[in-house]
């Protein structure tokens, strides 16, 4: 059911992964931000909406955020110039399927639908601004979480799409795997999400944030990759009292992600020195 966050922004929640899909006014139709999960869920949004789609937008390229649905219409889907072409990458590949099959979750693996996936129209590099006839939206560019990554403001609401950041279910997620700064590009998005001076923000996956409740998430998460990247130990409600069904956040986060993040810094720092002595 779409929910109202504010006058012309409404939020369209996912029944697995709580992801929040993002509808915003225009003039002549909708901007339509991360649809998601499945092809009930994507099929009840559609049938939701008073206006036709006009365009779409991905925040960053993980799977469940550049799903579409035939119902949405033909309109262009952005995303910034990286995330399209991690998705054009992927798409190339012969098996891009079976390594989607990966990823998703296996409950609703047959209820994901592929056949509009990932067809991600890149903005030009460095745009700030999403091309519609509706209220202005910012791009706000990272590579903290993954890359390509964006924010959207929408200024004279307040309000800040966050992507997969400040959540009140998930723990941060730096690119550990792909991105050789990931701990730093985070705390550079974190930063840049501060100076939005958003009064609400909707994240990813979980509950929306209003007032204080922003700054606080900013803190927090920020507290957290602090903590990862020194490897410290810390007090986290995400982590030590999850939400009913989000347990699974404190057994990949808790101790083992500390663990793990240390020891890739330190092997890269290791890989650095040795390529750095070759010279």
């Amino acid at each position: 059911m779409l929910q109202q966050v504010v006058e012309g922004v409404w939020v369209h929640q996912s029944a697995l992964l709580e992801n929040n899909a993002v509808i915003v006014q225009g003039a002549s139709g909708v901007l339509l931000i991360d649809p998601g999960l499945t092809n009930d869920e994507l099929a009840d949004l559609a049938a939701q909406l008073d206006q036709p789609v006009v365009a779409g937008f991905a925040t960053h390229p993980d799977w469940d955020h550049v799903l579409w649905h035939p119902a949405f219409g033909e309109v262009p889907r952005y995303g910034t110039a990286r995330c399209a072409a991690e998705m054009s990458a992927l798409l190339a590949q012969a098996d891009w399927k079976d390594q989607l099959a990966g990823a998703v979750p296996p409950e609703i693996a047959d209820q994901i639908p592929l056949d509009l996936f990932g067809r991600i129209t890149g903005l030009p590099e460095g745009a700030t601004r999403i091309p519609w006839e509706g209220p202005e939206v910012r791009v706000i560019e990272h590579q903290g979480h993954a890359f390509g990554h964006a924010a959207l403001l929408i200024p004279d609401r307040g309000v800040l799409i966050a992507g997969d950041m400040l959540s009140d279910v998930l723990v941060p997620m730096p690119d550990l795997g792909g991105n050789p700064t990931a701990i730093a590009d985070y705390l550079a998005g974190l930063e840049l999400l501060e100076h939005t001076n958003a009064s609400i923000v909707i994240p990813g996956h979980g509950s929306v944030g209003t007032g204080a409740d922003v700054q606080a998430r900013i803190d927090l998460d920020r507290a957290y990759i602090e903590a990862l990247r020194d490897g410290l130990d810390f007090s986290d409600p995400r982590v030590e009292a999850p939400k009913p069904g989000w347990e699974w956040v404190s057994d990949l986060y808790a101790g083992a992600g500390r663990g793990a993040v240390r020891a890739e810094l330190i092997r890269r720092d290791v890989d650095l020195g040795q390529s750095r002595s070759t010279r």
